[in-house]
């Protein structure tokens, strides 16, 4: 079995340069929660190791970097200016055609990124989104989907198999 683990950046510090945000110390401590989560071989560590795909946004990347750089859950990893949305509005198919143009199919895959994508990406691969997600995706938040091994992934209805909600 395989994975997509879906992240929504850490808190931000708000700008009038949206691309270049960085995280605030409160998110940074977010990403820290994330990587003890990497990691801790009974939470998300069991969904890797992954291919990474990470938006190009100085918050994504450091979400990235603070969370998951160096650890034995990430295998490769890409960033993209496609998936950040500060530009105009990505959608969540825009999103899994990257995944889905990354796709090894043999691993599990990570995303970074963005709301209200990362939300609507959830939706549109559950067939009921997880009731702690209703109305909110929270800053550093991580759905993990199951995928089959031998598909890659695509626009279907996927198993939920863990939800992350940071307590920071």
């Amino acid at each position: 079995m395989r994975f997509l683990t879906i992240v929504r950046h850490c808190e931000a510090e708000p700008g009038t340069d949206d691309f270049a945000r960085t995280l605030t110390d409160r998110g940074r401590r977010q990403a820290e929660e994330i990587r003890s989560r990497v990691l801790d071989s009974e939470q998300l560590a069991q969904y890797g190791p992954v291919t990474a795909l990470v938006s190009s946004a100085a918050r994504t990347r450091e979400t990235y970097a603070l969370g998951f750089a160096g650890t034995a859950f990430i295998h490769a990893l890409e960033t993209s200016e496609l998936i950040y949305n500060g530009q105009r509005e990505v959608t969540p198919y825009e999103v899994l055609e990257q995944l889905a143009a990354m796709d090894p199919v043999r691993e599990s895959l990570l995303v970074i990124g963005h709301f209200p994508w990362v939300w609507q990406l959830v939706s549109e691969l559950t067939e009921e989104m997880p009731e702690a997600l209703v109305s909110d995706y929270p800053v550093g938040t991580a759905v993990v989907l199951t995928i089959p091994e031998d598909e890659q992934v695509g626009l279907r209805h996927y198993e939920v198999a863990a939800v992350f909600i940071p307590t920071i």
